[in-house]
């Protein structure tokens, strides 16, 4: 296990590097100069000289390769930059949101591991019948809506006309359920229809038959099949919480949450580089690591796949 771990970390190593390496060209692809585009989100008419001292001031005249290798060091130590728009530290500045994401993603995940894991066995035990018909219409409803007209309308029948729940922000406890339920909505989707399937494969199987034989109960039977289709399961989940956070954007902007993605948004509208390069690295590292982390698992759970890697 030891060298099957040793083995996947350095295989990440040069993903990493280049997810590192596209997030600091990002701010070359503008034909502007970026020291100009500074000067300019602060109202200010550059001037050449102006130009001249705020490159020096953000080490643009420094070769590329080493502002590149200072950018990465720094950014190891959290420390991404100074913010074009309010001289702000960006390690700061997404310290304070991260944590509002985290909540918001933390109980969209709750939500979804919930539902879908109800729905989904439902569907499995009543299969081709008419609960697990109606269930799959309900998930097929959801997958085919998209999350900003999802959060446009329970915003405005919960929020403005039951006035249950606030309309923005995270001032109240309840704040965020609009926000989680939006953002869980598309995922629950694909994740019923993942444990309905696998549940319905497994039942096929050999042991299935024999544990009937035995006269084992249909509940421990259900739990057994649940039991050996969480694998596939755990790999899906796994891979899909750097996108559960990646698509807090738009949900975060639809509610006025104060996370990262709503951070984000606001720097790609002001020009404000550093922020989103910083995105940029945080996201793909998320990425990466579970990955990393969902392989090692699997591995965990089978053997065989660490004998095959």
């Amino acid at each position: 296990m030891g060298r099957y771990v040793i083995k996947r970390i350095l295989a990440i190593i040069p993903v990493l590097i280049g997810i590192s390496f596209l997030a600091f060209i990002l701010i070359h692809l503008r034909t502007s100069d970026p020291a100009e585009v500074a000067l300019r989100v602060n109202q200010v008419t550059p001037t050449p000289e102006m130009v001249d001292a705020m490159r020096e001031t953000l080490g643009l005249d420094k070769p590329f390769l080493t502002r590149y290798v200072e950018w990465i060091g720094n950014s190891i130590q959290g420390d991404f930059g100074i913010s074009y728009v309010n001289q702000q530290s960006v390690g700061e500045q997404i310290a304070r949101a991260l944590p509002a994401t985290l909540k918001l993603s933390a109980v969209a995940l709750i939500i979804i591991l919930t539902i879908s894991i109800l729905i989904g066995v439902l569907s499995a035990i009543y299969e081709n019948r008419l609960v697990d018909r109606l269930m799959r219409a309900l998930v097929f409803i959801g997958t085919a809506m998209p999350s900003f007209w999802i959060g446009i309308l329970l915003m405005w029948l919960f929020a403005v006309k039951l006035n249950w729940f606030p309309t923005s922000g995270m001032e109240q406890a309840s704040s965020v359920i609009l926000p989680a339920v939006t953002l869980s909505l598309v995922f629950i989707s694909t994740y019923v229809r993942l444990i309905r399937n696998n549940m319905v494969q497994n039942k096929t199987e050999n042991y299935v038959l024999y544990a009937r034989v035995r006269g084992l109960k249909e509940r421990t039977i259900i739990w057994k099949v649940f039991r050996n289709s969480l694998q596939l399961s755990i790999t899906a989940l796994g891979m899909s919480i750097p996108k559960l956070i990646a698509g807090t954007v738009i949900v975060e902007n639809i509610y006025a949450w104060p996370g990262i993605g709503r951070l984000c948004v606001t720097a790609i509208f002001n020009s404000d580089f550093p922020i989103i390069q910083a995105y940029i690295l945080i996201m793909g590292v998320m990425f990466v690591v579970c990955n990393l982390l969902v392989d090692l698992l699997n591995s965990a759970l089978d053997p065989r796949i660490r004998r095959e890697g």
